[in-house]
């Protein structure tokens, strides 16, 4: 049997990352959830993560600085980045960093969906290439 898709979810607000957990399972999808981004850094997930899900501001260590310390240490992970507060400046350097998507809260279904795929799309064509 094939290996589900491990999606972590970062996020400082409890009932969003439960919210988002119990989405990602019946859609399919393996899902762990993480109160904040030093959390997941701890975890043993790191090398099974298909897809990033990451709030922008959470205290501490923010989704922007997530990605980029992934992308730094050599374990870029597919992310997306959900905010209630969207800036456009933000957007923008998470984009150029190489974010696969941006969304503002709340966000719909469908939207997040696209994301993923286009995250686990993104995943598969960079492991392609290693």
């Amino acid at each position: 049997m094939a290996q589900k898709h491990l999606i972590c979810i970062v996020d400082d607000d409890d009932s969003v990352r439960e919210a988002t957990k119990g989405l990602m399972k019946s859609l399919g999808f393996a899902a762990e959830t993480f109160a904040s981004a030093e959390d997941f850094l701890k975890s043993n997930h790191l090398n099974r993560v298909s897809c990033l899900i990451a709030d922008v501001q959470m205290p501490g260590m923010t989704g922007v600085e997530l990605h980029t310390h992934l992308a730094s240490s050599g374990s870029p992970i597919p992310t997306i980045l959900v905010t209630a507060y969207p800036d456009d400046r933000v957007r923008m350097r998470a984009l150029e960093a190489g974010v696969i998507c941006y969304l503002t809260k709340p966000f719909a279904e469908r939207d997040l969906l696209a994301c993923i795929d286009s995250a686990l799309e993104h995943g598969k064509a960079n492991e392609e290439r290693s």
